[in-house]
Order: structure tokens, then sequence, then C-alpha cells
């Protein structure tokens, strides 16, 4: 095991992607030290769910037979240059080759939290997973002259996607949380929705909008777009033409039963 995967706890599914059984628990979403969007900081509990280790990739993304939109082409790769809806869909297709509800509705592109298939994680989930307990500006401290060592950025990409699960994971065992591709969320972006956020397993604004929540930072990304709190809206929503190969997006949904349930082996 690499440094920092010792908290980590392994679920592989049915179809054998490995996820990382996050626990609930409760954070400081934002930041005061960051973009006006990041504020205020507010305490956040999220519940236990399960979290894809490492960022899609080409190779599952071939699974689903679906067309594959990215640029840097390589099956070991992250998915780039998908739009929200192709990762939408893509959740589906998972969902449906492992037996599982899907939890979106491909007409209206509403998400069911309750059905048990795939989804995208919300941006308070997707947060949470990133800082795997720190409250510092990344996972694994304050200091962006260690970025390079978990992070594919600007200052070290060569100006494109790598493999993943190259670099160091969080203490929580998952993988480029930081660069390589920015990762969608479910949330629609609203610039000022933390002032009025629930403090509870919060879903993003009601009301739909034109952009959806990107968080992470990708290859093309500067130290301070990587950070654990750093986020921006994308409209790239529908039009694949549009979307940059610096999107890409990892996949979540609910937490096993406790005895690992008969679709998923814990290790």
């Amino acid at each position: 095991m690499k440094a920092g995967e010792a908290q980590a706890v392994v679920v592989r599914t049915k179809s054998g992607a490995e996820m990382i059984l996050v626990p609930g628990g409760s954070f400081e979403m934002g930041g005061a030290n960051g973009e006006p969007c990041e504020s205020p900081a507010h305490k956040v509990w999220v519940s236990s769910f399960l979290m894809d280790r490492c960022e899609v990739t080409q190779h599952q993304y071939a699974k689903a037979q679906l067309p594959d939109p990215s640029h840097f082409k390589d099956l070991q790769n992250p998915v780039d240059q998908a739009n929200w809806t192709d990762a939408a869909r893509f959740c589906n297709e998972r969902s449906r080759a492992e037996g599982l509800k899907p939890c979106y509705d491909e007409a209206t592109w509403t998400c069911d939290f309750e059905a048990d298939g795939y989804r995208l994680p919300t941006e308070a989930e997707w947060e949470y997973a990133c800082r795997a307990g720190a409250a510092t500006q990344y996972a694994f401290g304050d200091d962006a002259r260690a970025l390079g060592a978990y992070a594919w950025f600007d200052a070290n990409s060569g100006n494109r996607t790598h493999p993943s699960g190259q670099k160091q994971p969080n203490r929580w065992g998952l993988f480029d949380m930081h660069g390589n591709v920015a990762e969608w969320c479910n949330d629609v972006f609203d610039a000022v929705y933390y002032k009025t956020s629930p403090g509870c397993d919060p879903h993003g604004p009601a009301a739909s909008g034109p952009e959806r929540v990107v968080r992470g930072g990708s290859w093309k990304s500067n130290a301070r777009a990587c950070r654990s709190s750093g986020r921006h809206g994308d409209r790239s929503v529908l039009d694949t033409c549009l979307a940059s190969d610096t999107l890409g997006f990892r996949c979540v949904r609910k937490a096993p039963a406790k005895d690992g349930g008969a679709r998923d082996t814990i290790e």
C-alpha cells in the first residue's frame, strides 16, 4: 500500500471496479482565503457513501459501449472532454450493467438520490472526500510545493492527462482528487449558494441553471485552482463539442449494507 492509504476501505464492485467507502462525518466546507464563491465557510454533515478510487478511465467508458469523447486517447487515462450529460449517462449504464437502479432520468436529467445506482458526487461529498479529514488548502497540507507528488497540473503534466492513479492518494486512498482532469459534480453551480446551503447532505440549488459544478483542477490548472475548496461552474452540460479536454469525472453511490451486500466485497 502506498503512503496515505492506511485508512482506506476498498470496496470491489460486481463489475470489478474499486471504490472507497467514505465514512460519514462533518467538515468545514469552503474557506475565507479563496475566491468569493468559496465563502462563507460553513459546517456540513455528509453521510457515508462509495466513491471511485480513480477518475473514470477510457477503458471503463469503452466497457459501457459509449463513444469516447476524449482528446488524449489512452485506455488507462481518465475520460476527458466529457460533458455533464456524458458523465450522467455513463453512471446510468454502469448501474444497469450491475443490476442497480439508475439514478438519472434521461429525459430531464434529474437525479434520484434514493436509487442504489451510480451518480455524480454532490459538491459537498466531493470536497469532503478530497479533504479526507484535512482542514488545509490541499489534502496533504498547505504547501503548494508538495502538490507535484499528488497531482498532474500545469507545472508537471506536459500539457496532457496521465494514467489514473499514478500519483500519491489522499489519506482515504482516493487518487487524483487534485489535478489530472477536473471533475463534474451533480450540483447546479451558484456562486452564492454557500450563504443558504443546508447543513446536512446538501444537493445544491433546487433551481436549474446553465452551469454545473466542476472541482479539483486539471492538468492545465495552476496550483491555486487545485485546492480542495476551489470551485467553478461550466456550461458544457449537453454539448460535447463545447466540453474541454480538461473535464472528466468519477462516480459515487450509496454505501453498501453493513454486511457488504450481495454485490460488493469489502477488503
